[in-house]
C-alpha cells in the first residue's frame, strides 16, 4: 500500500506504513491553530512516536499520546528520560548519527542545527532531524527544525532520499531559499514543505516556494492540515 503520509499542520505527521502508525512531533488541536478541530491527543492513533527536540510546539502532545497508546518513543536519550520522568517509560534513546532497525524499517539519527529545551525548562539534549528507510524500500527525511547545513550534503552523497520534509518558515529555522538548497543538498526527489503559517513569525507562500523548487526539477508537494500523500 505505500506509506502514507498525513499532515496536521507546522510540523505534525502521521505516517501509516502498512499498518504501523507513527505520530512525528505531535502538536495537535487545540494549542496548534493549524490543525483540524477533531484531531486530538485524545482521538490520534499511535504505535510509535518520533521527537525531534523538545520545543513545545513540537512535543505538546507527546505525554499524552504516549500514556495513552503505549507508543513506543524515539527520540534522543535526554528527551525519553524526561518522557519516562513524566510517566511515559516506553522509550528507546538514540544520539546524532546512530542508527537502529524497528520493526517498521531502519531510523538514522542525523544533525539539525537548533536548539532543544523540554517545556518546563529542562535540557531536551542535542535536536536532531531522521531518515527512516522502510521496509518497502522508502526514505523519508525529516529534517526537524534546523538552520541549512553543509552535513545535509552527507544524505546525498549516500544516495538521496524519496521524499524531505524541510522547514521554511524562516526566523525559526531555515527559510524558502535555503530549504531549496537543503533540498538539493540531499538530492530529494519530492519536498514537503512544514513549520510555515503557524505564527506571523513564520508566515510564508508554500506554493512560492514550490514553484522555485519546480523550477529547480524537483517535486513538491504542499499539504493543507489533514490532507494525506502516499509515496
Amino acid at each position: 500500500m505505500g506509506v502514507k503520509l498525513t499532515y496536521y499542520g507546522h510540523s505534525t505527521f502521521v505516517i501509516d506504513a502498512d499498518g504501523t502508525k507513527i505520530v512525528v512531533d505531535p502538536f495537535f488541536a487545540p494549542n496548534n491553530p493549524l490543525a483540524p478541530a477533531h484531531v486530538t491527543a485524545e482521538t490520534i492513533e499511535a504505535d510509535f512516536m518520533l521527537l525531534t527536540h523538545g520545543h513545545g510546539d513540537h512535543v505538546a502532545d507527546a505525554v499524552a499520546i504516549a500514556k495513552r497508546t503505549g507508543c513506543l518513543v524515539i527520540s534522543n536519550f535526554e528527551i525519553v528520560e524526561w518522557m519516562a520522568a513524566q510517566g511515559a517509560a516506553n522509550g528507546h534513546g538514540m544520539n546524532t548519527g546512530g542508527a537502529y532497525n524497528f520493526p517498521f524499517g531502519r531510523l538514522k539519527s542525523v544533525v539539525a542545527l537548533h536548539s532543544s529545551t523540554m517545556p518546563d525548562g529542562t535540557s531536551g539534549g542535542h535536536p536532531n532531524g531522521a531518515i527512516i528507510n522502510f521496509n518497502d524500500g522508502t526514505d523519508i527525511y525529516f529534517a526537524g527544525d534546523t538552520a541549512l547545513t553543509y552535513d545535509m550534503r552527507l544524505i546525498g552523497e549516500a544516495g538521496g532520499v524519496d521524499v524531505a520534509v524541510l522547514p521554511i518558515g524562516d526566523n525559526f529555522t531555515m527559510g524558502p531559499d535555503d530549504a531549496i538548497l537543503a533540498a538539493q543538498f540531499v538530492k530529494a526527489k519530492r519536498v514537503i514543505p512544514c513549520h510555515f503559517n503557524t505564527f506571523p513569525p513564520i508566515r510564508q507562500n508554500p506554493d512560492d516556494f514550490a514553484d522555485k523548487l519546480t523550477d529547480e526539477g524537483i517535486e513538491c508537494t504542499v499539504l493543507e492540515p489533514g490532507e494525506e500523500f502516499v509515496i
